[in-house]
């Protein structure tokens, strides 16, 4: 029997991140520093070695290009990439740019978002050291393996528990934004069913009822109504923001300069 449209495994219970979510939710790689009285680049002397710089600034906050290089790094980590191709670093400055922005937000709101266990962040250690797809051919649920794609991808142990417990919170917050007062109707499952589950069988094929579906389908409805929210929001973030590119060669060409979320 086929399954439903795929519904990739909850990060957090409750909680299923894809589409507008998962795009800036590579989101919980390096966290943006601060800045005070950033201002343009000025012309570096032609002996001068530049050990780092900034790539863009978020109100008044900088994102520097090591920042962007560990963006990529860690891109390896999150199975949302997978079908997306490469990460340019056009693409990851504007996950760092629309990460800065939900945290800035959180800040400012004064969320009441919990910090994660280290359970929790271990347990998310263990399945993406069993199922991440860049780990098949290296065993990384061994300690040997696991050494090994670290190194062949210039990360450390501390790194990824830093990724790991970053997303579970933006993931919380999230969830405790934009999830909680959605409902799903039952009509609103039936109709799913009969209009976009039932074609895919094809004649003779078993056909599960819909009760035994129905929890999967408003679990598909409810992250479809999630990732509209969020992903207005987070348009309305970045409108009303201070986002300025100062590395040209990172401008995303999709929004006029001011790139895309």
């Amino acid at each position: 029997m086929r399954s439903l449209l795929p519904i990739r495994p909850k990060t957090k219970p409750g909680l299923v991140c894809a589409g507008a979510i998962a795009a800036c939710l590579a989101l919980s790689g390096a966290t943006a520093l601060p800045a005070q009285n950033v201002a343009h680049p000025l012309t570096q002397p032609a002996n001068a070695v530049v050990l780092d710089r900034v790539a863009a600034v978020v109100n008044n906050q900088a994102i520097l290009a090591s920042d962007v290089d560990d963006e990529m790094r860690l891109a390896v980590l999150d199975p949302a990439q997978a079908g997306l191709g490469d990460l340019t670093r056009q693409r990851a400055l504007e996950q760092l740019i629309s990460r800065a922005l939900i945290q800035q937000q959180i800040r400012q709101e004064n969320a009441q978002t919990a910090e994660p266990v280290q359970t929790e962040v271990d347990a998310r250690l263990t399945e993406i050291r069993k199922n991440l797809p860049a780990c098949v051919h290296i065993n990384c649920a061994s300690e040997e393996g696991w050494k090994a794609f670290l190194a062949a991808h210039e990360l450390t142990p501390v790194r990824v528990e830093t990724y790991l417990r970053n997303r579970l919170q933006v993931l919380d917050f999230i969830e405790l934004r934009f999830r909680q007062g959605i409902r799903i109707s039952p009509e609103e499952i039936e109709t799913y069913y009969r209009k976009t589950l039932l074609p895919q069988y094809a004649a003779g094929e078993a056909i599960p009822p819909l009760e035994a579906v129905a929890p999967r389908i408003e679990e598909i409805l409810l992250e479809r109504q999630v990732n509209l929210l969020f992903d207005e929001w987070l348009k309305n973030l970045r409108k009303q923001g201070d986002v300025e590119v100062l590395d040209p060669t990172l401008e995303s060409r999709d929004t006029n300069g001011k790139g895309g979320a």
